[in-house]
């Protein structure tokens, strides 16, 4: 399956057991190698990425990146475009022009996609050369763009922070790590699992959730991913955030960060950030909504787009009085070894 030199990446991969990927791999129907667990978490990842887990690792970092760092559906498109303007000197018309994937680059993107699903986006674009293009730039590998990039780079992973290059806390640069609630992650990560045609997620809602909790979902184990950070918030190079505050209080997060990166925009400036971020304009937003996937095909039809409510306490939807009991005693008995708690 793959070849990792063991002097340069101390964890240990092994496959799923076979019974369980099998049952997987019906309800991700893109992932058509089986799902792998990466160190002592057991990290879930797609096999794929197992051919470059030792390249992110080892990957020189430059002490003027900015990385943000999520489980994914925690916040993590408006962290990135909030970001991004703030060290781009709220440079807007450039932002509208520029996709946030092209700004802000997704380190392990190409990683996740199964080789067969590629061949699959390819050959349903053949017939127009530029979509073709598209999407073979889109699915090639970011690792080296990364490393030819001049100036100041963004970065975007959803990786844990240990199979993150190994001295990203260390070196300089700016990390900013967004949690979320998990019974809201895991809510949007389902919808956002059945609208990527990456993943392929054909299944319901509560058969999610129960690979969630068991930490069968890739980025999981949840947990560990966002303790991991939270055990590190204090250290020079890493504000941690979560994003009901971002909700709550978004001129409060956007001067954390501003204290955080070092600039210092005005009232009015601010306030026009904030307009700019807001869910009904941001939801109408291309550059930030992955608009050339749904040219592309890489989007599913028929499901919510990318940018969906951007609000907290979604699970009262999809969660019934028993089930939420259930899962608010899961989250209780996690929070037992940490002093993390989310806001109400």
């Amino acid at each position: 399956m793959y070849e990792i030199n063991n002097d340069q990446y101390p964890f240990e991969i092994n496959y799923v057991d076979e019974s369980t990927n099998k049952d997987l791999m019906k309800n991700f129907t893109s992932e058509y190698t089986g799902f792998i667990q990466v160190g002592d978490k057991k990290w879930c990842l797609p096999s794929n990425i197992s051919y470059e887990l030792n390249d992110f690792y080892n990957m020189e970092v430059r002490p003027t990146d900015v990385w943000v760092v999520t489980f994914p559906r925690s916040g993590t498109t408006l962290t990135q475009e909030m970001v991004w303007l703030l060290m781009n000197d709220l440079n807007y018309e450039a932002a509208s022009k520029t996709p946030l994937e092209q700004r802000y680059p997704f380190l392990e993107f190409h990683s996740l996609i199964h080789k067969k699903q590629k061949e699959i986006f390819v050959e349903e674009n053949k017939h127009c050369e530029e979509k073709r293009k598209t999407v073979e730039n889109i699915l090639a590998g970011m690792f080296d763009h990364l490393k030819k990039m001049k100036g100041r780079r963004f970065i975007k992973s959803h990786l844990p922070l240990s199979l993150l290059p190994k001295n990203l806390l260390t070196v300089g640069c700016k990390v900013i790590y967004v949690a979320r609630n998990p019974k809201d992650v895991a809510i949007s990560f389902y919808h956002h699992n059945r609208l990527f045609r990456t993943r392929g997620y054909v299944g319901d809602f509560p058969t999610y959730w129960k690979y969630f909790t068991q930490n069968l979902v890739v980025y999981t184990p949840y947990w560990d991913h966002i303790i991991e950070a939270w055990n590190k918030r204090n250290e020079k190079n890493i504000l941690f955030l979560f994003f009901e505050n971002t909700i709550k209080d978004m001129k409060g997060t956007i001067s954390q960060l501003q204290h955080f990166l070092g600039t210092n925009f005005n009232e009015q400036q601010i306030d026009t950030l904030m307009k700019h971020l807001h869910i009904d304009k941001f939801q109408k937003n291309k550059s930030v909504n992955f608009n050339v996937l749904i040219e592309l095909g890489i989007f599913a039809k028929g499901e919510e787009g990318f940018v969906r409510q951007g609000k907290t306490g979604e699970h009262g939807n999809y969660f019934s009085e028993e089930e939420n009991e259930k899962a608010n005693k899961w989250i209780e008995d996690n929070l037992k070894c940490t002093d993390l708690r989310f806001p109400a």
